[in-house]
């Protein structure tokens, strides 16, 4: 039987290469295959990468008091850690590296999108001020950024034995060459999601969010422009991956300020989309993958679907970072090394749904829930992945980074 063509995205491509060429075990090529493909696509997300400006011997950084003053405090996203069904703001996982451990775990979801963030504590970390965090959640393309702006710290990994079990696609990336910087959090993709008994019917590409009435004014989108631009751009049969013109981006970016001006898309929102979603105030939009199954279960309301567009998805990985002004940097690294024990990794995916970087988390998931253990949005395959076109924005020129994000600004209202 003649096998498939390779997809056109190099991260793709050589991640289903890799699986034909060695005897992979299905789990190394379920949580492996989509490491690869995540961590290389997302990390084009961002400018190529420059070496900060003095080295990072050059870095003057803050003394450590975390042998004496036991917390540690991260700013995440929302609906990205295992909460308690019944006590919201418990976090179980956290709890258990509190009693682990002794330090206190402040966590805080700071973050709406990746700019809005980074531009509030700028100001801040370039001042040497302390921000009140220890872990700040970046995706691959803005983690690029802070560390090249010098606006992290570096980790000891020789301090954090478990983040060994990083799969081994994710411990080189473009962004941050041996992961001296960052840990990768979680991956997932940007589709489709709706509520399918609201809506009336089943969803398969944008083109259908603009064709249904009951939906104008009930749509919402992410500020995000890789995923909400990089989905309509594929909807115009775009290779996000690829070359691009900016006439492309510009034709993508119009396809939104028109829908805006419609009366289709009701907001561009970041992380508080889901808010829209809950109040009933919208009822479809373009959305991440694990954000959808926690919708399910805080609205006990099964009819919430995700779905990979027709044209195809975009993929991404968030990282955890140390602000250049912490002062407990050694606490924030046991958390990060707590958290790629295989069990402990397990747990979060199965909360959160999103795509879990740690081998070993899906041999742990199958002994609780081997139904969810083969989930796709969770441990992906590299036929799932070719099959549904997904692709990771390709890497923007620092000028086509500051024309595409002013052309997007203007749409999104800000």
């Amino acid at each position: 039987m003649p096998r498939r063509p390779l997809p056109a995205d190099p991260m793709v491509r050589e991640l289903i290469q890799a699986a034909r060429r060695t005897a992979l075990s299905r789990r190394s090529l379920l949580t492996g295959g989509l490491g690869l493909s995540a961590a290389g696509a997302l990390a084009a997300c961002a400018p190529p990468p420059l070496p900060p400006a003095k080295g990072a011997q050059a870095v003057e950084l803050p003394k450590d008091v975390s042998a004496t003053d036991r917390v540690v405090r991260w700013a995440n996203w929302t609906a990205y850690l295992d909460e308690d069904e019944e006590i919201k703001g418990k976090y179980p996982s956290l709890e258990g590296f509190e009693k682990k451990t002794g330090i206190k775990a402040t966590y805080s979801v700071d973050i709406e999108d990746n700019d809005s963030y980074v531009n509030k504590v700028r100001p801040q970390l370039q001042a040497r001020q302390d921000i009140s965090r220890d872990i700040f959640t970046l995706t691959d393309w803005m983690a690029g950024r802070v560390i090249r702006d010098q606006l992290v710290q570096p980790l000891e990994l020789i301090r954090m034995p478990n983040c060994s079990n990083i799969l081994d696609a994710l411990k080189e990336v473009s962004f941050d060459p041996g992961r001296q910087y960052s840990m990768t959090w979680q991956s997932g993709f940007a589709g489709i999601g709706y509520d399918r008994e609201k809506v009336g019917k089943e969803l398969k590409s944008l083109d259908d969010l603009w064709s249904i009435p009951e939906l104008k004014g009930k749509i919402v989108v992410l500020s995000e422009m890789r995923d909400t631009v990089g989905l309509i751009m594929q909807q115009q049969g775009v290779d996000i991956s690829g070359q691009f013109t900016k006439e492309q981006f510009e034709k993508a970016v119009a396809e939104v300020e028109k829908r805006v001006a419609d009366g289709w898309i009701r907001r561009i929102k970041g992380n508080s989309y889901l808010e829209d979603l809950k109040s009933g105030n919208a009822i479809a939009g373009i959305v991440w993958s694990g954000d959808l199954f926690v919708l399910r279960a805080e609205t006990e309301n099964d009819n919430w679907q995700f779905v990979i567009p027709e044209s195809g998805g975009t993929l991404w990985s968030d990282n955890m970072m140390v602000p250049i002004t912490s002062t407990h940097r050694r606490n924030a690294q046991e958390l990060m090394n707590y958290y790629y024990d295989p069990v402990v990794a397990a747990q979060v995916a199965a909360w959160v749904n999103y795509v879990c970087p740690v081998q070993g988390a899906q041999e742990v998931m199958a002994k609780e829930d081997p139904e969810l253990a083969q989930s796709p949005l969770i441990f992906p395959t590299a036929d799932f992945i070719s099959k549904s076109n997904i692709q990771g924005f390709r890497a923007l020129t620092p000028q086509e980074d500051a024309d595409y994000s002013a052309l997007w600004e203007k749409v999104r209202g800000n």
